[in-house]
């Protein structure tokens, strides 16, 4: 898919999330050096993921606090022995037999990434979901209240073995609006995966519903610079806004700081799109890390 660069960032910043990335968007280009985090093309790597799942699940590098898991409320949305796995289809809430490309696996296999980086182990081997070729970002959240902690994602397709290990720490550790997820965090983080698919362009710049659509939107700043910024779908229907509101907010997110015009806004080339999201928080990881733990014995 030839939609823009790789590395964008998707959900929207902080409180407004208007806050724009370096460059009013646009994060350097990923596919030779891969930020030197992890090299995406090891098959397999260390003596056994069994390993991983026993430094998790035992509370391994003195990390997470084995005997204070469950004291934390904000692990548990609220309530205590709860679950923070969910599924959702162009930022709606489904069941599981909804979803056809996004699984739990991948979440979990994001934790793997990110706990192994954190943690200087061997990277996890290669998963067992499919590894066909989508767009796709991660998007890592905190705390009760699930603050965005960081999201990262592309527009071109991508290996889904290969992009959710690169992003999974891109998000974490790179993006400009937050400082690097640290080990103390880990507890307290949620990750989701969208999985982009159905892309259409739009016969203008409020052909799009809120809540089905992601939008991705093209644009020339006042200085003539030709820019890209992107809203998830479920990004609109979190804020309360309605479409003009989202559209101005990710005209301010690409770095647009003139006036918003009726012809500023009717200048934008917009791409709506649909996506698959899951997410999963530190708790059912832990769970899966004792039960793949087990299972391995």
């Amino acid at each position: 898919m030839s939609m823009g660069p790789r590395g964008m960032g998707g959900s929207g910043g902080g409180g407004n999330g208007e806050r724009p990335k370096e460059n009013g968007f646009h994060h350097s280009p990923m596919a030779n050096h891969h930020n030197g985090i992890m090299n995406p093309h090891v098959s397999q790597a260390g003596p056994s993921t069994n390993s991983l799942y026993s430094n998790v699940a035992s509370g391994g590098k003195n990390y997470p606090p084995h005997g204070g898991m469950n004291n934390d409320q904000s692990l548990m949305n609220g309530a205590a022995g709860g679950s923070s796995l969910s599924h959702g289809r162009n930022g709606m809430m489904n069941g599981v037999t909804g979803l056809s490309i996004a699984k739990p696996e991948m979440c979990y296999f994001c934790f793997d990434v990110l706990y192994s980086h954190l943690f200087h182990l061997d990277a996890p081997r290669v998963p067992s979901f499919i590894n066909d070729m989508y767009p796709l970002f991660v998007t890592w959240k905190i705390g009760k209240d699930k603050k965005l902690r960081g999201c990262i994602g592309t527009f071109n397709e991508m290996q889904l073995h290969h992009g959710l290990r690169e992003y999974a720490v891109t998000s974490a550790m790179k993006d400009s609006r937050f400082s690097p997820v640290g080990r103390d965090e880990l507890p307290k983080l949620h990750v989701s995966v969208s999985i982009l698919c159905h892309f259409v362009d739009a016969a203008d710049f409020l052909d799009w519903e809120i809540g089905v659509h992601g939008i991705r939107i093209e644009f020339y700043t006042e200085r003539g610079s030709k820019k890209t910024a992107t809203y998830l779908p479920e990004v609109p229907r979190e804020q309360g806004w309605d479409k003009i509101q989202t559209i101005d907010s990710l005209l301010r997110k690409g770095g647009f700081k003139g006036a918003v015009t009726p012809d500023v806004r009717r200048g934008i080339r917009l791409v709506r799109y649909q996506s698959e999201k899951i997410t999963v928080g530190y708790p059912d990881y832990l769970n899966h890390c004792r039960q793949r733990r087990e299972g391995e014995h």
